[in-house]
């Protein structure tokens, strides 16, 4: 971080001098000259020098806090603790920077309200700020797509929807409502976005990726972290670096491209979190050329810090220092070396902490690294309004409310992509006789995938909020002399395939079958259906629930239309049905290729050895109605 080696104290000393003898100065003409509105910051060309002004002043802060803190509630503020495994009462000896709750990680149970969330954070809030330290910490939380841990508010679409749709309005609008609803229990650090530039779709986390294609990020990274940050919660940049380009799409893998690769393609997303303003960047648990990110000090500080000048902190991942070799003592001293400011260690905390102080004591960490990664952390706080306003909540009114129901359900619409349409079968007509199947087709739960109330989702039909398939093409229909019928007496079938609900690591799938592990295991039934309805002569159209593309083989003969729908989250229903009955029009884009065979997985858009003709589906491709 780069900060201002003025002497404060003179300056402010000479300041207010300057500022008393300005004073006595207009004393005799006080009734000639008006006094100032506000400050000379309303003047657009001392806009610079205000800046200047911010920054001395929150170095001024910071350091006045530094001079007043001992070793170990510096070490403290260098670590982040599970909600599990810390009471409040712990932070009195241990006032920690961070507290966060995982995926799937509740107050008391999956349903608490925003109120019970409410209370844990204050209670973790004035623990801290009655500690000898008086800092108040930053609750953080994966908040990926709507704030997907609190049970009751707006899933919106996962990022591959979002790249497809490539819509920069929209994807701030998401961010600003997930801000919104995060606020409503106090909690002002999300582990969003994702910027992994996904390069193997085998890979159980490429639906938190926006593309496989740099160009998208371009277009989408700064409005997702402006949406958070401008709407009073930090965002996360992660996980740095290329955690989508490892080896065969590999969870946690090896990295295996030149510098030239990772600088032009995957530091990308990061260039454009940086001009952004972000505020935290998370390092991937992934290695570059067999070196574990989480002590690649050339990669953090050099590059992210030095040379791309990030001044807000960065952040391990959950557990991530133990991949590194050596005892717990060398995993904290090295990682903290190479540049992290902030260990997220859930429930080995209390050993980090003391790790840290005794690094410091043997001088394995210098003094000058912990003042550094402290000054950065305290930086966001202070930016970020904790010190002044460390309650602060908004009203629970802003869960799953009417204008982000319509935010979500219009995230839906732009981003379905419709990869046929033979004959025009689709737009439908309102009064079709229509039967559904697929275990999707009534599952706001499989609608929304991972991350969803649970880290691996949540397979329950109902979720609490949201509108399944089956209940928005039955309203439609029964309004306009339709119907969802039987088998027998529709004239049209529609066919609902999917993937169970998955996260990292378990949905790493080398197959990417219809029948694969990650895949519903209704799919093959669902699909005979098809081949009958064909058969039958009705019309067939195919929906596709995933979290990527998936191997259609000779299956998609069997449909006059299909839809690549993503993981369309709360509002995934009536989003899908405004489309298929023609209320709006298909504008959705592929953001990843849809490769023929197993063997095409990991082919990339932007080479220039890229073929259109040998693929499935190229990037890019999405049909409209004419």
């Amino acid at each position: 971080m780069l900060y201002y080696k003025k002497n404060t104290k003179v300056r402010e000393i000479v300041k207010k001098i300057l500022i008393l003898l300005l004073v006595l100065s207009l004393v005799g003409c006080k009734a000639q000259i008006e006094p100032p509105i506000d400050n000379d910051c309303d003047d657009e060309n001392l806009e610079d020098s205000c800046v200047i002004d911010e920054k001395e002043d929150v170095e001024t802060r910071i350091n006045e806090i530094i001079e007043n803190m001992s070793l170990i509630e510096k070490a403290s503020q260098m670590v982040q603790a599970e909600r599990s495994s810390i009471k409040a009462e712990d932070l009195t000896n241990y006032p920690l920077g961070s507290i966060l709750s995982g995926g799937g990680s509740h107050p008391n149970q999956f349903d608490d309200n925003a109120d019970i969330w409410y209370e844990m954070v204050y209670a973790y809030q004035e623990a801290a700020l009655n500690s000898g330290a008086s800092i108040p910490i930053l609750y953080g939380v994966d908040a990926i797509h709507g704030h997907n841990n609190l049970y009751g508010a707006t899933i919106f679409p996962h990022n591959i929807g979002l790249g497809a749709a490539n819509d920069p309005e929209l994807v701030y609008n998401i961010s600003k409502a997930t801000a919104k609803e995060m606020l409503t229990t106090g909690i002002y650090w999300n582990f969003a976005p994702a910027l992994s530039i996904v390069q193997n779709i085998s890979w159980g986390r490429t639906y938190e990726g926006y593309s496989e294609h740099p160009e998208i990020f371009e277009i989408l990274t700064q409005s997702a972290i402006k949406g958070f940050e401008e709407n009073g919660v930090s965002a996360t940049a992660k996980h740095y670096i290329a955690d989508g380009a490892t080896t065969n799409g590999v969870d946690q893998g090896d990295v295996d491209l030149s510098e030239q690769e990772l600088r032009e393609i995957h530091l990308t997303p990061y260039i454009e979190a940086v001009k952004a303003g972000v505020d935290t960047v998370m390092i991937s648990y992934s290695s570059i050329q067999g070196k574990k990110m989480h002590e690649n000090t050339y990669w953090i500080t050099t590059v992210l810090k030095e040379e791309l000048d990030f001044e807000g902190f960065v952040v391990s991942d959950w557990n991530a220092i133990h991949q590194l070799e050596g005892s717990y003592l060398d995993q904290v001293t090295k990682s903290i070396n190479a540049g992290i400011d902030m260990l997220m260690e859930p429930y080995s905390w209390k050993d980090a902490v003391d790790s840290i102080v005794a690094a410091v004591n043997m001088n394995m960490i210098s003094m000058e690294r912990v003042d550094d990664a402290v000054s950065r952390i305290l930086k966001v706080k202070i930016e970020r309004g904790l010190f002044d306003e460390p309650f602060k909540r908004l009203d629970p009114s802003y869960l799953y409310n009417d204008e982000h129901e319509a935010l979500a359900r219009e995230a839906v619409r732009k981003s379905l992509v419709l990869l046929k349409n033979e004959n025009q079968v689709l737009p439908l007509d309102k009064n079709q006789t229509i039967y559904l199947t697929g275990e999707a087709s009534d599952s706001v739960g499989l609608m929304s995938g991972g991350w969803t109330t649970h880290w691996q989702g949540n397979t329950a039909s109902n979720i609490g909020v949201g509108t399944s398939i089956l209940d928005a093409f039955e309203k439609v229909t029964t309004l306009n002399g339709g119907s969802i019928t039987n088998f027998q007496d529709a004239s049209t079938v529609i066919v609902v395939l999917s993937e169970k609900p998955y996260s990292e690591g378990m949905g790493d799938n080398f197959q990417l079958t219809l029948n694969s592990h990650t895949a519903s295991p209704t799919n093959l039934d669902s699909l005979k259906v098809a081949q009958q309805a064909q058969a039958e002569g009705k019309n067939v159209i195919g929906i596709l629930i995933s979290g990527r593309p998936l191997l259609l083989e000779g299956y998609l003969e069997y449909f006059d239309s299909f839809i690549a729908a993503w993981l369309p989250g709360s509002e995934g229903g009536n989003g899908i049905a405004d489309v298929v009955f023609g209320d709006y029009n298909f504008t959705g884009r592929l953001s990843y290729t849809w490769p023929k065979s197993i063997e095409q997985v990991g082919i990339q858009s932007y080479r220039e050895a890229y073929d259109e003709s040998l693929i499935l589906f190229p990037y890019g491709y999405g049909l409209s109605y004419e």
